[in-house]
Parts: structure tokens; sequence; C-alpha cells
């Protein structure tokens, strides 16, 4: 099983910047899409970027134009590089093989954006 470590949440004012990392225990090029996704509290999990081994990216609605992935071959690591925080973006944030879902979810990171 896939192994993740995830870092970079944490508080931050509305209007503000994250970047978050997700370093993999193999290489992700094994696998054909990695994604970042989110749950709110009382929310379901959500899908919030895809990016693949040739780095076409895709993004849900409520983050486009402010969230934007990448990933690096040689780390082994994807970020999501996030701006213009809102309110609403407060969630735990999890990283994760896509569409299947290889790697183990494990605690997340928490990003909480103040108004």
């Amino acid at each position: 099983q896939v192994q993740v470590v995830l870092s970079g949440g944490g508080l931050v004012q509305a209007g503000g910047s994250l970047r978050l990392s997700c370093a993999a225990s193999g290489s992700i090029n094994n696998f054909g899409a990695m994604g970042w996704y989110r749950q709110a509290p009382g929310k379901q999990r959500e899908l919030v970027a895809t990016i693949t081994r040739s780095e076409n990216t895709n993004y849900a609605d409520s983050v486009k134009g402010r969230f934007t992935i990448s990933r690096s071959s040689a780390r082994n690591t994807v970020y999501l590089q996030m701006n213009s925080l809102k309110p609403e973006d407060t969630a735990v944030y999890y990283c994760n093989t896509f569409p299947t879902y290889l790697a183990s979810w494990g605690r997340g990171t928490q990003v909480t954006v103040s108004s």
C-alpha cells in the first residue's frame, strides 16, 4: 500500500495562501494520476484537484483560479498551492491516487481559514 506524508496545513486569514505537500513512499509515476481531496465538517470528502503523469490538471469549480496542483517526480511529491483562501476552504485535506484510492487516507492535514 502507498504511504503518503502530508505537510503544510495550518491557520490562515481569508485571502492568504498555503502550500500543501504530499510525499509518497514510492514513485508517483507508478500511478496514472494523483489527487488532492478535502473534507469539511459535516460534509462528504470531495475531490479538489488532480494531476496526471503528463501533468494534465483538473480542478473543482470551487477552487479554479485559486489553487494550483503540481508534482515533482524526482521527489515523489505532489503539491497544492492555495491562494486567495476563503473560510469555505476550511477542511481536512488529503492526498491519494486517482481515480482509485491506493494510499491510506491517514489523518490528513487541517487547513483553517479565518474570516
